[in-house]
């Protein structure tokens, strides 16, 4: 089967944000979105995600959910609703795009859709991109704040980035290529769409001129037998 320009595109989106997708629920899952690195005990690091709170102490970890929503800081809570709502987007955002993809083959599917289809889950991946850029960056920034806080004493340990932050950051910007991409090859399906039926051949009139004798013109109708 040769792949065409349009069809190279669909499946580099697809790949992508499938990527993107996994990578982002492996960031919500992940507890390392805060370190904190104790002076007076090196061999003990705390981790905190969005679900639980974690003690490594000398390649041991003891981890603790948290009981309550509401006791969260509000960045984790926001960060919880996004970054769930962000797998609900991505994965649609794949199954539309698969379906209107050229290896999503059906006949009763026409190429119009076809491209709605694209196009709309494109759309979802840029959207799940955001939701996950959002939370990742608002913690960021909250840890940041923290860090610089000139109120806390400086014997006090400070929270610090994870891991998870930099697998989130990788994650939105995948999703975000996938979805530009996805959208770019609709833009060329209708382009092609647009060619194909001007260079399409056109069926003969119903009735064309058949001689002309004498001034004067006849019209001769098309046999019925004749199919296109």
């Amino acid at each position: 089967m040769a792949w065409s320009f349009h069809g190279k595109a669909q499946l580099g989106g697809l790949l992508l944000s499938l990527f993107g997708w996994v990578c982002s629920c492996v960031t919500t899952i992940l507890p390392q979105w805060k370190t904190l690195n104790l002076e007076l005990n090196e061999m003990e690091t705390w981790i905190m995600g969005l679900w639980e709170v974690c003690v490594n102490q000398e390649e041991v970890a003891v981890c603790k959910a948290f009981e309550s929503f509401l006791s969260l800081p509000q960045e984790l809570q926001v960060s919880r609703i996004l970054m769930v709502a962000s797998h609900g987007l991505g994965l649609l955002g794949l199954l539309l795009s698969g379906c209107g993809s050229e290896c999503f083959q059906f006949h009763r599917i026409r190429w119009v859709f076809k491209r709605r289809l694209c196009l709309l889950g494109g759309t979802l991946e840029t959207s799940a991109s955001a939701t996950t850029l959002f939370p990742v960056s608002w913690v960021a920034y909250a840890t940041i704040q923290d860090f610089r806080d000139n109120s806390i004493p400086e014997i006090v340990p400070r929270w610090e980035f994870g891991d998870a932050l930099y697998l989130g950051w990788a994650a939105g910007i995948f999703l975000a290529l996938g979805g530009l991409l996805l959208i770019f090859s609709a833009c060329l399906g209708k382009e092609d769409v647009s060619s194909l039926q001007m260079a399409g051949p056109r069926a003969p009139p119903f009735c064309a001129p058949a001689n002309e004798s004498n001034d004067s013109f006849y019209l001769t109708p098309r046999p019925r037998n004749l199919f296109i």
